[in-house]
């Protein structure tokens, strides 16, 4: 198919008929003049790649926040006031805030030129009747590609003719965890998934065995993974929900400053001030008053955030995505290697007449034989054993030990054949010295039987394995209590029945069997070698589930969050694996792609929510499931490892991929890349999202109560006719260093234990919503109360003077706002009860901030700077009570709280 031809089902057409239509030759293939007329017409072979954003673009990008120009501006104003120091400040606070988001966010979008690297550089190729080695970008339709193993495909194709083994790895493209066997026969449908259709290969997967010969039907932007490319350059990237909130609440509380700010001008000019001092003052107020280090303080706690994660096994590649983790209401996970282990795993052995459970997961030759609840020795079961020697003698693959870790080298089922036999003992090195290979015939499709002929002590052996169903036509005899005896019906049936048993358990199942030889067969054929059989028994394998997802599953249930299986395997697997990790409640539903397409849009839309498992999909399909959620105003997170996920990947408000088997292509469209591929590591990515967010809004809470503070005490001055007691440089060193410190204290508060017992956060919900603002304003004008206590004291009960007073009003100010900062950590619980040193970096901010203050109070060139005098012991005194108030206050409201609930807000 390509972008100028109509759309044809390859699959339904013999080769003869699509050679026909490119003109070419199924043995000379096309000739050189014809495919330089193609290569004309549909382009080089290759994807076409979206312009990456260059490094000078992700950093003025940084700088699109609404708050961030306001600052700019303000530090504009500052400068034509002369205030240097105050626009130097503001402009240093912008920078550093663009400086964390440019080291944090630099990624070029490198996904297609990742999809590049999937297409095989060269590939060999039948033109003018020659075997030739060309430039993949070269191939067109209508070209011969001859593949073996090993090879990568250079485009989508149609099998001509393949050896009986020919397989392919499609995993990356379709999820199947298994290397799928070709066939070169027509198919019947129309609707064929694409990962059903045995008579095409497709471009970015990998031959895993056998040879094959393929007419190119499809290439560059034309091919399925073209398809994918175009998928993810049409997704548009929306601003995360903490972006989005913190552009609104930047807007209200700068108007909010603005408003107040302009109230006080008035005052001020109503008063009979001079016009245009009032102005400048008010101008420098607003400057000042408006939360500069907020931006920084929001970048630096999310940078945390990404330090905290990297440790729970999340790299989190776009920081605004630390905090869209904790808002997700959906988890959409791909099953094979996230939910499970991606290793394929002998559960049940039926031999000798029973069945034998087998403990242990994955290829870590670790586990027991169990027959009755109770743990036996294989050793004792004569027809266990020989089953496993089948399976074992009977095989390409091999395992590969590293550290202690184990990973097959070959075909996953095989592997699990290895590991089961080495959990009984039987090692493959020690049976080959006895038994050597001496020929194989290999797997295929029709037959669905393997054989290996071994040299044993008193002739040849022909180990057999294959369809249960298949295997038992061919066996005239059964291994049993160490005897060979004739195969009786009743037995036939009994193993047929076990068979189906295993089977509806979502159990891949294979039957092992050998016949012995005096002499070599004279006729080395399947036909002579796989008959009159001697059955040992059948084995019953599964990609497991991971033991550590079950725990996560029900953890995301606590949280509120629905989590959603999609997966490129078949569906009765896709249930079984489900049922077992406690995802299918009472009324979920499973999907196959054939089932989705059935589906009408208005009626996937009415069912989305009770869908819990999608079996069998394209990367079309997870697009519209991710769109389907978000469409409902849910926050999704979609997980993926194939390039067939990436589409759906970018699509999905938080992005995860895996860091062992994902694919570049996916990892670069992502938000998060989980480094052990496990699903309990999103679940923990998930609670290390919701106490950022919570932490977001504990230093939101302290810069804003504290800004209002400032607010209120000019606000009450000018009302009262008073001087002003602060002087912008004052508010100005308050919000920059007094206050930014223990901001970023209150960003290393450990997570309420609780926090995962909570449901998600409403997608739309305020930063600041209605209790917390009313809690802000009442703390916010009990701090300024305080300050402007000291102010009146000082100035007209003392009568010291103006500056004493300002410096009077300026400690209480900065230091009650230090104190108030623990009572931002909870506004439930008691700072006590929190545990006074439970966040070290906290208090070490409050004694850098107070360090600080009194620097700016006692020593002479900072004296000179901020205009501040020395104070009396008397007024000390006063400072220190005033100043611990809000403390002592906030914890006495917590506590007529708890008794009688007049608030709640966390």
């Amino acid at each position: 198919m390509t972008d100028k031809d109509p759309v044809l089902k390859f699959w339904m057409l013999t080769p003869e008929e699509i050679a026909s239509a490119y003109n070419s030759d199924l043995k000379h293939g096309l000739a050189s003049e014809q495919a330089a007329v193609y290569l004309e017409k549909y382009g080089p072979n290759q994807l076409q790649e979206a312009p990456a954003r260059s490094p000078l673009a992700v950093f003025f990008d940084q700088f699109k926040s609404f708050l961030i120009w306001v600052l700019i501006a303000a530090a504009i104003i500052s400068g034509f006031l002369g205030e240097w120091v105050d626009a130097l400040a503001i402009i240093a606070i912008v920078i550093l805030n663009a400086v964390l988001g440019f080291v944090q966010e630099f990624r070029a979008e490198k996904s297609l030129a990742a999809l590049k690297k999937m297409a095989a550089p060269l590939a060999r190729v039948i033109r003018d009747g020659e075997l030739k080695q060309l430039p993949a970008r070269e191939i067109v339709p209508g070209d011969l590609l001859e593949l073996e193993a090993g090879d990568h495909v250079a485009a989508d194709a149609r099998i001509i003719y393949h050896t009986t083994n020919f397989a392919v790895h499609e995993a990356a493209l379709t999820g199947e965890s298994t290397p799928v066997f070709k066939t070169g026969a027509v198919l019947e449908g129309e609707d064929i998934p694409l990962a059903d259709r045995a008579n095409l290969v497709y471009a970015g997967t990998s031959v895993s065995s056998g040879k094959a010969r393929a007419l190119v039907v499809a290439t560059g932007m034309s091919t399925e993974l073209g398809q994918i490319a175009r998928m993810i350059q049409e997704i548009t990237l929306e601003t995360t929900p903490l972006q989005r909130k913190l552009e609104q609440f930047g807007r209200w509380i700068v108007y909010l400053c603005f408003f107040l700010v302009g109230l006080i001008f008035l005052l001020e000019w109503w008063r009979g001030g001079e016009l245009v001092q009032v102005f400048l003052t008010a101008v420098s107020l607003a400057v000042a008053a408006i939360p500069e280090g907020l931006p920084a303080v929001v970048t630096i706690a999310l940078a945390l955030g990404v330090q905290r994660m990297v440790r729970r096994h999340a790299l989190i590649r776009k920081l605004p995505s630390v905090e869209t983790l904790g808002a997700a209401t959906v988890i959409c996970s791909d099953k094979t290697g996230t939910l499970t282990k991606n290793e394929m795993t002998v559960k049940s052995v039926y031999a000798d007449g029973r069945l034998f459970s087998v403990s242990g997961a994955g290829y870590q030759p670790e586990g027991e034989f169990i027959l009755n609840n109770r743990a036996v020795r294989p050793e004792e079961f004569p027809g266990l054993l020989k089953t496993l020697t089948c399976g074992l003698l009977c095989n390409a693959a091999r395992l590969a030990e590293n550290q202690g870790r184990y990973r097959v080298v070959g075909d996953p089922t095989e592997g699990a054949l290895l590991t089961l036999a080495l959990k009984a003992g039987l090692k493959l090195e020690e049976l080959e010295k006895g038994e050597p290979l001496v020929e194989e015939i290999p797997f295929d499709s029709e037959r669905k039987m393997m054989t290996m002929v071994r040299k044993s002590s008193d002739g040849f052996v022909a180990y057999v394995k294959g369809a249960p169903d298949v295997l038992l036509k061919n066996c005239a005899f059964i291994y049993d209590g160490g005897e060979e005896r004739s195969l009786t019906l009743e037995e036939l049936d009994r193993i047929l029945q076990v068979n189906d048993s295993l089977a509806g358990q979502a159990l891949r199942v294979l039957g092992c069997a050998y016949r012995k030889f005096s002499s070599f067969p004279e006729k080395f054929e399947s036909a002579v070698i796989e008959t009159g059989l001697v059955f040992t028994g059948l084995v019953a394998m599964i990609d497991p589930p991971r033991p550590e997802v079950i725990a996560a599953i029900s953890a995301c249930k606590k949280a509120g969050i629905r989590p959603v299986m999609i997966t490129g395997d078949h569906k009765v697997t896709a249930v079984a694996i489900a049922r077992e990790l406690g995802m299918l409640e009472e009324g979920s539903l499973a999907l196959s792609g054939e089932e989705f397409d059935s589906l009408k849009p208005e009626e996937y839309r009415d069912r989305v929510q009770n869908i819990q498992v999608y079996a069998r999909v394209s990367p079309e399909h997870k697009l519209r499931i991710v769109r389907a959620w978000k469409d409902r105003g849910e926050v999704v997170a979609m997980t993926g490892d194939g390039v067939n996920d990436a589409p759906a990947v970018k699509e999905a408000d938080i992005g995860v991929a895996m860091g062992i088997t994902g694919t570049d292509v996916t990892k670069e469209v992502s938000d998060m890349v989980v480094t052990d591929d496990n699903f309990a590591s999103i679940v923990a990515a998930v609670e290390e999202g919701r106490a950022i967010y919570d932490n977001i809004k504990k230093f939101v809470h302290y810069l804003l109560s504290c800004n209002l503070a400032e607010i209120m005490v000019m606000f009450t001055a000018s009302l009262a006719g008073w001087p002003a007691p602060l002087l912008p440089i004052h508010i100005l060193w308050v919000n920059l260093v007094t206050d930014s410190f223990p901001a970023l204290g209150l960003g290393f508060d450990p997570p309420d234990p609780e926090i995962m017992s909570r449901p998600p956060r409403r997608p739309g919900e305020p930063i600041v919503d209605r209790s917390r603002a009313a809690l802000m304003s009442v703390q916010g004008i009990f701090i300024a109360a305080c300050a402007l206590l000291a102010f009146f004291y000082v100035l007209f009960v003392e009568k010291e003077g103006i500056g004493r007073a300002r410096t009077a009003a300026f400690i209480v100010l900065s230091v009650s706002q230090l104190f108030h900062s623990f009572n931002c950590r909870s506004q439930m619980k008691s700072f006590f009860e929190l545990g006074i040193f439970s966040n070290p970096k906290l208090i070490l901010a409050f004694l850098v901030s107070l360090s600080l203050q009194l620097s700016v109070v006692y020593l002479p060139p900072l004296q000179e700077v901020f205009k501040t005098q020395n104070l009396t012991p008397i007024d000390w005194a006063l400072v220190v009570v005033l100043s611990s108030l809000p403390l002592w206050g906030m914890e006495m409201v917590k506590l007529l709280n708890k008794k009688f609930r007049f608030y709640r807000v966390y």
